[in-house]
C-alpha cells in the first residue's frame, strides 16, 4: 500500500513539475490583451471582440490529448449559448496550423483556434510550463511528439485553463488547474457570462 501511496505521489509531482498552483491572472483583475492569427487565416484582436463580446479564452495543449478533444466538443456543443449570452469562444495551443486542423478534424470546432507563437499569449497568462524530460520521453513512447506537433523542440505546454473576460477587459472566472484532467465545463461558464 505504501508502495502505491509512493507512486501515485510520485506521479502527481511529474505531471505538475514546473506549473505554477495558481493562475497568474485572478478574478478581478485586467485580461492581457492580444492578437494572433486564427486557422482560418483571420487576425483575432482581443480589444476588438470586448468593444461587442465578452470572451472566453481557453487554453489547451493539443490534437494529440484525448482531454482536449473532448473539452473542445464540449464547449462547442454550447457555442450558441455563449453567443446567446453575449461572449466569444477562442482557443489557443502551442501547436502549428497542420496540428490545430488535426483538432478541427477530431473536434469538429467552429470557433477560432489561435496558434501562439513563441508562446506569447501564454506567457501573459502565466499557463506556459516546459514538460519535465521524464514525461517527455513517457511523451514519445506513446507516439506523442511535440516536436511535431508545435514544430520546435521547446516542449512547451500550457496548463489547460479557461478565462471569462468582461467586455470591460476585467477577469469574471477562471478556471486553472494542474491537473490536466481538470477543465472547465459549458455549465460553469454560462453562470459568469
Amino acid at each position: 500500500m505504501k508502495n502505491i501511496f509512493t507512486a501515485a505521489l510520485l506521479l502527481i509531482c511529474f505531471i505538475s513539475f514546473g506549473q505554477n498552483e495558481q493562475s497568474n491572472i485572478l478574478v478581478g483583475q485586467k485580461a492581457p490583451m492580444f492578437k494572433a492569427m486564427d486557422q482560418n487565416g483571420k487576425t483575432i484582436v482581443s480589444d476588438e471582440i470586448l468593444e461587442n463580446e465578452q470572451l472566453i479564452v481557453v487554453f489547451y495543449r493539443g490534437q494529440w490529448c484525448p482531454l482536449c478533444n473532448k473539452h473542445l466538443s464540449h464547449l462547442q456543443d454550447h457555442i450558441r449559448d455563449f453567443k446567446k449570452a453575449g461572449a466569444r469562444l477562442i482557443a489557443i495551443t502551442p501547436e502549428i496550423p497542420v496540428s490545430i486542423e488535426k483538432t478541427i478534424d477530431k473536434t469538429k470546432v467552429e470557433f477560432s483556434i489561435l496558434h501562439d507563437i513563441d508562446y506569447k499569449i501564454m506567457k501573459q497568462y502565466g499557463v506556459n510550463f516546459v514538460l519535465p524530460k521524464k514525461l517527455q520521453e513517457k511523451y514519445m513512447e506513446y507516439g506523442i511528439d511535440l516536436t511535431v506537433s508545435n514544430g520546435n523542440d521547446d516542449q512547451t505546454l500550457p496548463v489547460p485553463a479557461t478565462y471569462v473576460i468582461g467586455k470591460d477587459g476585467i477577469v469574471k472566472y477562471v478556471q486553472y488547474d494542474p491537473d490536466y484532467k481538470n477543465r472547465s465545463n459549458a455549465e460553469e461558464i454560462l453562470k459568469h457570462l
